[in-house]
């Protein structure tokens, strides 16, 4: 693959005929032997690549003059990984403060250090996340940061789709926040292709009530949906309890937050009367298994949420409390603590852990054209290196994925029909080394 000839070209859109692929389109579990092609941001065609003069004519079209006609060698193409929960700038905060008890960790460490990052700091943080997003195979994030702004530019300069939703709070005097926020809701949502915005706060926690009712208020204005952190903890839930009489799910419904959609990061402790909600409202959870393995937050119930047709989408959270930026590994553990959880080895299947990852995670971030790999969706997609020893034999490719798969399975990397990574290598219109410098620089700078 000649990818330093692609790089020269610069940032433009480019038509691309991949051949020889085994397709995941993630509509089936079918695999499909045959032809992908891309033309600007849009998938053209899927299928066999049998009878080329029939898809011309179907299509109105002549020819195709391709920039690249890639063999991908049996290797396997599938829609990226949507990364439905993270925190990019806090890159900043990988590996500074381990090994502490969530409260301990969030209130003497990470927002103490937070309170001295500028927008420009979390806009080179951003940029380091989204080449760690990159090697992962994830196409589009779900972020939830300081400064908007900042994250916005990040992403654009970096060719990343990212979603936003707000991380408001405060006890008092947040009219300003709210404005904002709307502001970015109006601003996001129209900017560019590759960015929108939701409507959210941080959580019930970090909240008060007229916080949260204003929120609702935004929400039913625009008719939207709203996230927020939810139920991550034991501590959290008792705490609403013990101010509000309820869980923070039956809070937020008796506000009339989720009127419009929406759904909760974690969601670790939902009860029956909870998950009931949450069919009822269409929302959706977002886990972040690896995160609440970490700071010992606790095991969600995925199968029951499965069981009640709740849907289910993936997060990394931030690489503060991962440390990774990894989907393969959230992928295993959301299984694996699941049948850990049950104490039954069949619950929460590898297909459905993988629908997670991609489908799922299009649903929840409200981006219907990246969910599965089919003619005019969004080319965001990636190339899965079935030649290594961890994707052999091939009994079941799917299985293999979540069971098996590694970062170093990623072999390309697409998102609006641009190749971003390849073969190890990211497009040459990123200053690598200089983003890592940055990186340590801040760090050295707030310490």
């Amino acid at each position: 693959m000649i990818f330093e000839k692609e790089l020269r070209k610069g940032n433009q859109n480019m038509n691309y005929k991949f051949y020889n692929a085994r397709i995941l389109t993630m509509e089936t579990q079918d695999i499909i032997e045959g032809e992908l092609w891309v033309q600007d941001d849009r998938i053209l065609y899927v299928g066999d690549g049998k009878n080329v003069d029939s898809v011309y004519g179907k299509l109105n079209l002549g020819s195709i003059v391709w920039d690249r006609e890639i063999d991908c060698e049996g290797n396997l193409l599938m829609p990226g990984f949507k990364d439905a929960h993270t925190h990019s700038g806090m890159t900043l905060l990988r590996s500074y403060a381990d090994d502490l008890p969530l409260q301990d960790w969030l209130t003497k460490q990470v927002f103490p250090i937070e309170d001295k990052m500028d927008g420009e700091m979390i806009y080179h943080l951003t940029k380091l996340a989204v080449l760690e997003y990159l090697t992962s195979g994830i196409t589009a994030i779900f972020d939830m940061y300081l400064t908007p702004e900042t994250i916005a530019k990040a992403c654009v300069d970096m060719g990343m789709r990212c979603v936003q939703t707000s991380g408001l709070s405060g006890q008092e005097g947040f009219e300003k926040s709210l404005k904002e926020m709307e502001s970015y809701y109006l601003k996001f949502n129209h900017d560019d292709p590759l960015l929108s915005f939701c409507i959210g706060f941080h959580a019930e926690y970090t909240a008060s009530k007229e916080l949260i009712k204003s929120v609702a208020e935004m929400a039913r204005k625009y008719q939207a949906p709203v996230f927020t952190h939810l139920a991550e903890t034991k501590l959290e839930v008792e705490g609403c309890k013990g101010r509000h009489g309820m869980s923070p799910v039956k809070l937020f419904d008796s506000l009339g937050l989720f009127d419009y959609g929406g759904g909760g990061y974690h969601c670790v402790y939902l009860d029956d009367e909870d998950m009931e909600i949450f069919r009822r409202r269409g929302l959706s959870v977002v886990t972040n298994p690896g995160s609440n393995t970490k700071l010992a937050s606790g095991i969600a119930p995925i199968s029951d949420f499965l069981k009640k047709g709740i849907n289910v989408a993936i997060g990394t959270d931030g690489p503060a409390s991962n440390n990774c930026l990894d989907m393969f590994r959230e992928m295993f553990l959301v299984t694996g603590l699941a049948k850990l959880r049950e104490q039954d080895a069949s619950a929460v299947d590898a297909w459905e852990v993988l629908k997670m990852a991609t489908v799922n995670g299009s649903k929840a971030m409200g981006l219907p054209d990246t969910d599965v790999l089919a003619e005019g969706k969004l080319a965001d997609l990636i190339m899965i290196d079935l030649h290594q020893p961890n994707m052999q034999p091939m009994n079941n490719i799917p299985k293999n994925l979540v069971y098996s798969g590694s970062k170093q399975n990623v072999k390309m990397t697409m998102i609006q029909g641009k190749i971003l990574y390849e073969n190890g290598k990211f497009a040459d219109s990123y200053d690598v080394e200089e983003i890592y410098r940055k990186a340590n620089e801040i760090i050295g700078s707030l310490r």
